[in-house]
């Protein structure tokens, strides 16, 4: 495949969990790949280390997402670097789990600083941006539908991308690139597993019928898929890939 013909990714969130494995499937699935992070240097040089070592191309940007000039920074490297930007997956996120009652409204603006206002801007330069063809994919979460305790402020934020995801396909009309986003259920990230007691992973794990948390694989098979040529017909979509948890 020529420079010229390589598809290109930006996956944010790139350097651990969810955003990991999609650089990695998505470098296997032979997309050049813009790993942004925000903090985590040593493990986004990891992963970039990991494309390299199998054939494929990797840069490592550094970019909080809620920041606009940072975010356009990232996708001009995609642009100079390997010639323009075909998928963008979004995965950079925060979590933070509280009873509305006790939530801490600072903490709360950080959450959505991030969760709503960096989606926002990275839709925005991805709606600017995508070439013919091209994806946009949007990480959310099941907890949005489930209504579990603790989890309000971070599934209103989320529940931000579900709708964002559903507009913007629709305002992309006649632009050839669809937008969709993936719905995890319980996977086991370090982001999942922070703060949590083994009862409470394992009670989580029990919810979907398969009996298991959910993997990052898991997860970055769905953004495969909706990245490439057979997931061209699924646009506007909220895909909730949690293995049954109803």
């Amino acid at each position: 495949m020529t420079e010229s013909s390589t598809r290109v990714a930006v996956v944010t969130g790139g350097s651990r969990g969810i955003g990991r494995e999609a650089v990695s499937r998505l470098a296997a699935d032979g997309m050049a790949v813009v790993v942004g992070y925000s903090a985590n240097k040593d493990q986004a040089e990891e992963a970039v280390a990991a494309v390299t070592a199998g054939g494929g191309r990797a840069v490592a940007v550094q970019a909080d997402v809620a920041d606009e000039n940072a975010v356009a920074a990232m996708f001009d490297t995609a642009e100079i670097r390997f010639g323009g930007v075909d998928v963008v997956a979004h995965a950079a996120g925060k979590m933070v789990l509280e009873p509305l009652v006790d939530f801490d409204l600072s903490v709360l603006d950080d959450l959505h600083r991030t969760n709503i206002r960096g989606t926002f801007v990275v839709a925005q330069q991805a709606a600017r941006r995508l070439r013919t063809g091209g994806a946009l994919i949007m990480l959310s979460t099941s907890m949005v539908k489930h209504a579990m305790p603790t989890y309000g402020p971070y599934a209103a934020s989320k529940g931000a991308v579900d709708a964002l995801t559903l507009i913007l396909a629709r305002e992309l009309r006649g632009r050839d690139v669809t937008v969709n986003a993936v719905s995890p259920g319980p996977t086991a990230t370090d982001l999942f597993f922070e703060g949590r007691d083994q009862a409470t992973i394992e009670r989580l794990a029990a919810q979907a019928p398969l009996e298991r948390l959910g993997t990052p694989a898991d997860i970055a098979a769905v953004v495969a898929f909706l990245a490439g040529a057979e997931g061209r017909w699924v646009n506007g979509q909220v895909i909730r890939a949690n293995g049954g948890v109803v």
